[in-house]
Order: structure tokens, then C-alpha cells, then sequence
């Protein structure tokens, strides 16, 4: 029996916890900045993103309880084929990212250089970093709000109300309301139809994981990859342009790839 048919009547309820639920984890990550602020980066952000996780893992277990959801049912714990699955996560996300920097480079101005100073070994934190930060999300979002929700009023009224969560976030923490619409919003809605699909967090957590890693590696990002990602002063506007739709085409061709795939299970 499906659980929206076992709670027909209680949806408000689930929405209700979801969205505090939300507010505890935003609550978590604020303290866990302020614990950890002074720290030398990444490991500061290691530790933060780390402690966070940890704490809201801890608190998807009372919740799921409320819920009377067990914490397989909404694919916080890990089974057989998760570390598959991360995997297989990772390779979508090199794939997605790879082909987003491959358009980027050819219709935009942009010259990349290797970055001097850059080792290996900040290589692998920031790898951990960007996995730790993968996986708080991915527990904040995709784990019990997103299936709690799922379960009691559908896949995509759930996946628009964790999109607006996730925007929100995005947008306390310093994103544009471009950035946090066009980014975070439409990745939100990647990373939970490959959680919804995949019936669990681990196949979003590779995806996650891959696009922000890589997308560091290259110097896409604000942070200083293994690559600077040089944009001429006059084609600053338009290669922010090329950057924006190529991200959201991208996007959308994953997500309809993740829409129309039938699993051999199903």
C-alpha cells in the first residue's frame, strides 16, 4: 500500500514538518559557521559541511518517525548497490559538466591556464569538501523532505516545493536571484528526479559531487580550481550569458533523460 494512500488526509501535516524540518537544517548549518569560522580553508569548510551532515542525519530520524517513514524508505541508509550508485553518479555528473565546459568553451571567449601552485593534494580536499557539501544538501533535501512530500501529494508537487527550499538557501548564502533560479533551482529538480528514480540519495550525491568538483577543477567557479578560467573584460556579459543557457539546456536534456528512462525494475 503507498503511503499517500495511507495518509490521504494529512498532506498540510507533512508539509508542515518538511518545511520545519528545512528550518532546523538551515539552523544547523548557521551554528556549525560559526563553530568552525577562523579556520584555515578548505579544512574549515571540511569540518562544517562534515559536522553538518552528521546532525542532519541525526534529526532525519526523529522526523521520519513523525512520518512513520523507516529511514530505507526514504534512502538515507546505504545498501548494497549505493557505492554503485555513487559511482554511476559520478560518471553522469564528469558527463553533464564536461559537456556544459566543453559548450561554454567553444561559443564563449574563454581561455583556460593551469593555475600555479596547485597540488594534488588540494586537489583531494577539495574533492572531500565538495562530497561533504554534496552530501548535506542531499540529506537536507532529497532525503526525508523531498520523499516525505513525495509520498503524500506526488513526485512533482514535491520536487517544486524542495526546489523552492533549495533556491532559498541558495539565496540566504549569497547566490543572485538569476544564480539561485537558473542554477539551484533547475539542479534541484536533476538531483531529485535521479533521487525519486533511484529510489535514494546516493545516485544524486555522485551527480552532485561530479558537477561541483569538476566544475572547481576547471575554474568555473568563484573559488580557484587546478584550472583559471580567463574571460576577456569586453566578453564578460556575453560569456556569462553563453554560461547561463548552456547550463540550463543542459540541464533540462538531463532531467527529460531521467524522465523518460524505465528501469529494468520497473
Amino acid at each position: 500500500m503507498k503511503h499517500k494512500e495511507q495518509y490521504p488526509k494529512n498532506w498540510k501535516y507533512t508539509l508542515l514538518r518538511a518545511i520545519l524540518f528545512c528550518v532546523f537544517c538551515a539552523a544547523i548549518l548557521i551554528i556549525c559557521s560559526i563553530l568552525f569560522k577562523g579556520i584555515s580553508e578548505p579544512w574549515g569548510n571540511i569540518l562544517l559541511t562534515g559536522t553538518a551532515s552528521v546532525w542532519v542525519f541525526l534529526i532525519t530520524i526523529p522526523f521520519s518517525k513523525w512520518e512513520k517513514l523507516s529511514l530505507s524508505n526514504i534512502g538515507v541508509i546505504p545498501s548494497k548497490r549505493s557505492f554503485f550508485k555513487v559511482v554511476l553518479g559520478l560518471i553522469i555528473g564528469l558527463l553533464i559538466s564536461g559537456l556544459h565546459m566543453a559548450t561554454v568553451v567553444f561559443f564563449s571567449h574563454i581561455s583556460l591556464r593551469p593555475l600555479k601552485g596547485a597540488s594534488f593534494a588540494i586537489a583531494i580536499a577539495m574533492f572531500l569538501l565538495y562530497l561533504l557539501i554534496a552530501l548535506r544538501e542531499e540529506l537536507a533535501f532529497r532525503g526525508y523532505p523531498l520523499r516525505s512530500l513525495a509520498y503524500s501529494i506526488g513526485n512533482w508537487k514535491a520536487q517544486a516545493i524542495i526546489a523552492v527550499f533549495f533556491t532559498l538557501e541558495h539565496l540566504a548564502g549569497g547566490y543572485t536571484w538569476v544564480q539561485a533560479i537558473f542554477g539551484a533551482a533547475i539542479g534541484a529538480i536533476l538531483f531529485g528526479i535521479a533521487a525519486l528514480r533511484s529510489k535514494g540519495i546516493a545516485l544524486p550525491l555522485g551527480i552532485h559531487t561530479a558537477w561541483n568538483f569538476s566544475q572547481w577543477y576547471m575554474g568555473f567557479k568563484l573559488e580557484k580550481g587546478m584550472y583559471n578560467a580567463i574571460v576577456p573584460e569586453a566578453f564578460q556579459s556575453s560569456n556569462q550569458m553563453v554560461v547561463q543557457v548552456s547550463y540550463v539546456a543542459i540541464m533540462l536534456v538531463a532531467i527529460a533523460a531521467f524522465y523518460f528512462y524505465k528501469s529494468p525494475q520497473n
